[in-house]
């Protein structure tokens, strides 16, 4: 059997499959929606793939739940914990990829003074939300959870002085 390819994809299946102790690929869909979305979402179809191939790769155990709706329950394997440490384990750096589809309408034409009120009010709203977040269950979150959403606070600030930037800069053109 070929070495299974693990991605930053199987490694989120892991940890929460590792942080829930067992899960279905359901509870993983739903507790990935819950926690990490905002800062990496991973569409439903592949929570449920990524469950089968690390199944299928000895990476994960899988039960049926008796009785109901035949429920596959999924663990991590000692292969599993393994490479979930190792992945935790390696601080190696990996460039970021900004996928910011409205920096991409800039790059190819689109009108900074059409985009910019927008962009604004969303990364504010989107700061707000995660600032209430950090005072109401910030104290709650682990440090890693905290730093998390640390970072997506600083992102979001980041992204309302850049578009306040566009927005003023437009203002300069006229």
């Amino acid at each position: 059997m070929a070495e299974l390819r693990l991605t930053t994809p199987s490694f989120l299946v892991l940890g929460i499959i590792d942080k829930l102790g067992e899960a279905s690929p359901y509870d993983v869909k739903v507790e990935a929606a819950r926690t990490v979305a905002p800062f990496w979402s991973m569409p439903h179809a592949q929570v449920y793939a990524q469950c089968d191939r690390l199944a299928e790769g000895g990476l994960l155990s899988e039960v049926r739940q008796a009785g109901g709706r035949n429920r596959r329950l999924m663990r991590l394997t000692d292969a599993g914990r393994a490479a979930l440490a190792d992945w935790l384990a390696d601080s190696s750096f990996v460039p970021v990829e900004a996928r910011e589809r409205n920096i991409l309408k800039l790059w190819f034409g689109a009108r900074p003074q059409a985009l910019a009120p927008v962009q604004l009010d969303e990364h504010r709203r989107t700061l707000t939300r995660y600032q209430d977040l950090a005072d109401g269950v910030g104290p709650l979150l682990t440090r890693g959870q905290r730093e998390a959403l640390e970072f997506g606070i600083r992102y979001e600030r980041m992204m309302v002085d850049f578009w306040h930037w566009v927005e003023s800069r437009d203002s300069l053109a006229d």
